[in-house]
């Protein structure tokens, strides 16, 4: 039996290399989250059981390899043997969907002026992240990886970065940002609040950030959580988790009940409004997306007309948007608290971070 690392696995799909990635996990861990393009075979308690249960029939490509994938490598182990003895060439995903929760991919997209974006995608979580760049100077927003990914994109592209931004306090994955500060030697810029205690440069509504000769306006949008801001820079506007392409953000898990919760959606509605004011042709980029993201280097990108249309069709008013929004609430997993313990705190922890992000975000309302 043969392992392969993430990146490795990063690596073939990046280059768009023909080979099957069979899931072996049970339907409802395969729902949470996948590899794209990956084939579910629920074989999970056969294999446990030390048989080849629905594999020892799969029907599959011999002409390729083919990776199997559970949730933290060990099942996968079997499986990729069983697969094996039939001749074929098989590797195990080591870590498992643990381990491919740091995968990422890129895609690029040009705005007016000659701000080149490259958004940075989690693949596995759904987490966006952006490097824009002009004149040779960068700004990253939502750094959700290592500082050093963002460091190889700069390089890459022949920027250096000079500010880091956040939109609002995550709850969902841990922030670099300070980290990629401080190794950038830049400031870091985040929405004024009282909830995070590191040295970092706040920034009101209204405010601009200078970069490389133009600016980015800092646009309050309070509701996922009260100090949530989306950022503008030459037509396009990153909006963390206030609007999604599909969705908007949910009141952040961390409010304390339900009336706290009607309040965020009632703001969250409220901030809706102020969008609509906008250009309606700006794109938005979004701090997340809910599915898997193809290595297919097409950004996740929409007009914000037609996000706030899809809105409107699917709340009738404001009454009926903060009673789904705040209504449909998951119940806050453990591991969200820690993150948010530690993004306030500014603090990475010492361990190996995916034992707290694993799984898929719950960053929508639904």
């Amino acid at each position: 039996m043969k392992q392969i690392d993430v990146d490795t696995l990063r690596g073939w799909l990046e280059e768009g290399r023909e080979l099957s990635v069979v899931d072996v996990r049970p339907a409802a861990e395969r729902a949470e989250w996948s590899i794209p393009g990956s084939r579910h075979v629920d074989a999970y308690e056969a294999l446990k059981k030390g048989e080849a249960g629905p594999l020892a029939t799969l029907a599959v490509a011999a002409d390729r390899p083919i990776v199997t994938v559970c949730a933290r490598g060990k099942t996968s182990a079997v499986a990729a043997h069983e697969l094996s003895e039939r001749g074929l060439e098989v590797y195990s995903l080591a870590g498992g969907m643990k381990a491919w929760s740091l995968a990422w991919n890129t895609a690029a997209i040009d705005l007016s002026g000659g701000t080149r974006v490259v958004q940075v995608r989690r693949t596995g979580k759904g987490c966006l992240s952006y490097a824009a760049g002009r004149k040779g100077e960068a700004v990253v927003i939502d750094p959700a990886l290592a500082p050093e990914v963002y460091r190889e994109i700069a390089a890459a592209e022949g920027w250096r970065i000079v500010a880091v931004i956040e939109t609002h306090v995550h709850a969902d994955h841990l922030s670099r940002a300070r980290a990629l500060a401080q190794i950038s030697g830049c400031p870091l810029y985040l929405p004024r609040t009282d909830r995070v205690a590191f040295a970092h440069t706040p920034v009101d509504d209204g405010q601009k950030i200078e970069f490389a000769g133009e600016t980015i306006e800092c646009l309050r949008t309070p509701g996922h959580t009260a100090e949530s801001t989306c950022y503008l820079l030459t037509g396009a506007l990153f909006t963390g988790d206030t609007i999604f392409l599909n969705a908007v953000g949910r009141p952040d898990l961390k409010a304390g009940g339900t009336d706290e919760a009607r309040e965020r959606a009632r703001l969250l509605y409220g901030s809706l409004g102020r969008l609509r004011a906008l250009d309606p042709n700006i794109v938005v980029l979004p701090g997340h997306t809910s599915t898997p993201v193809a290595f297919d280097g097409v950004p996740l990108a929409g007009r914000l007309g037609d996000r706030l249309a899809a809105i409107d069709r699917r709340y009738a008013g404001e009454e009926q948007f903060i009673e789904q929004v705040a209504g449909n609430l998951p119940e806050t997993p453990p591991n969200f608290t820690q993150i948010v313990e530690l993004n306030e705190a500014g603090e990475l922890p010492d361990n190996d971070p995916t034992d707290l992000e694993a799984g898929a975000n719950r960053c929508a309302a639904l």
